[in-house]
């Protein structure tokens, strides 16, 4: 009996001997094969992320040497003002504009070429249509960059609009305050307070007194930010901002503006939406380190 058991399990020995070494065979051979797969994929995509990094590293050369030339090239119209008619230093300007305009404060040659093309003699009505293009012209490209800057930055900022009336302003001795608004950015939540002055209609400019009350700052206590300027059609929201606690901006931007009246818009947005020349102070980049570390500990500490 125990030989015939004996006898049987040697049989299943005898079997299972040749197929497990088979299967240990194949299972080798698919590692083997899958691992080699694995490996030339990973070197094909790092082959392709180290192509791709030079070539946008050779792009980025050549246009900044395009860029270098070109802002070059532009702003020696300016310094050299024999050397270059109206015509060209409008054309110039434009250009200028649409490709500095996050790196550059441009509001000083807008209002200098726009007191040179008020100053301009209008003996003719051609000459004076000619002037007043040239102005529409400074104003619509400022516009634009205006709209462009504020599609960019209301994707991670908040915002609200006002109407300053000038009759109420003329009418007032102290300014006209617009009714306030509370925005929230980033858990951080702020008054802000807009107080109107003065007016000029002629260089289309209005005078805010803004007041910035931080209400639930767990950092510090709330503190008020108060500043007074002018704001007209050349001031950029990139560039004429408010520096705000924790990294962030403030800007009063004009939108529109009539003989009646002008729209204004209150804008606030993370620091690094600002502009390049825009760099955040060592605290503040200690702080945002800070809160980076403390989220990936929280994080941490959620996970089993």
């Amino acid at each position: 009996m125990e030989d015939n058991k004996k006898s049987g399990w040697d049989k299943v020995d005898i079997i299972l001997k040749p197929v497990g070494g088979l299967l240990t065979a194949i299972a080798v051979a698919l590692l083997g094969f899958f691992g080699s797969q694995f490996l030339e994929r990973r070197q094909a995509i790092e082959t392709n992320a180290r192509l791709y990094t030079e070539l946008m590293s050779k792009r980025e050369e050549a246009e900044s040497a395009l860029r270098k030339d070109m802002f070059k090239s532009i702003i020696d119209s300016f310094l050299k003002p024999e050397s270059a008619l109206i015509e060209e230093k409008v054309l110039n300007l434009e250009l200028l504009v649409y490709n500095f305009h996050e790196s550059l404060n441009l509001k000083p040659l807008f209002l200098h070429l726009k007191k040179i093309l008020s100053e301009l003699p209008t003996s003719s009505d051609d000459e004076k249509q000619d002037k007043n293009e040239y102005i529409e012209r400074l104003e619509r490209v400022a516009k634009e960059v205006v709209r462009k800057q504020m599609s960019v930055l209301e994707v991670s900022g908040k915002k609200f609009s006002r109407t300053i009336v000038f009759e109420r302003l003329g009418k007032s001795t102290i300014g006209v305050k617009l009714p306030g608004g509370i925005l929230k950015l980033d858990n951080i939540e702020r008054n802000f307070s807009i107080v109107a002055s003065k007016v000029d209609l002629e260089a289309k400019e209005v005078k805010v007194r803004l007041e910035i009350r931080t209400l639930n700052d767990s950092e510090e206590k709330a503190s008020t930010v108060v500043a007074e300027f002018w704001v007209g059609l050349f001031d950029f929201p990139m560039i004429d901002n408010t520096r705000l606690s924790h990294d962030q901006r403030c800007a009063v931007i004009l939108t529109n503006y009539s003989e009646y009246s002008a729209n204004i818009v209150l804008l606030v947005f993370p620091g690094s939406h600002a502009s390049l020349k825009e760099k955040p102070y060592y605290e503040e980049v200690i702080q945002n380190l800070g809160k980076q570390i403390r989220f990936l500990d929280a994080r941490t500490s959620k996970q089993p």
